[in-house]
């Protein structure tokens, strides 16, 4: 059984390197409750916008976590 992986990608247009730090540490914190959810050997790529610099912390965590489970189920239905 392999472990779930999971990628950031916060480009420049997110902001300078503390916004896109401060974006990648919410994401993190906010990915980890998701990952148990998710089916082992899943690699998961989660591509942060700008808007996602100014979110709210509820906000941030509950688009990550309808986006996340939507990809989950999605991958799941394709038999990947």
């Amino acid at each position: 059984m392999t472990a779930v992986r999971v990628g950031f990608v916060v480009s420049k247009a997110v902001g300078n390197a503390v916004t896109r730090n401060r974006v990648k540490r919410r994401l993190r914190h906010a990915a980890v409750d998701l990952i148990a959810q998710t089916p082992p050997g899943m690699t998961i790529v989660v591509r942060a916008l700008p808007p996602a610099s100014g979110l709210a912390w509820t906000e941030l965590q509950a688009q990550l976590q309808t986006t996340w489970l939507r990809a989950v189920r999605s991958a799941q239905a394709s038999g990947s």
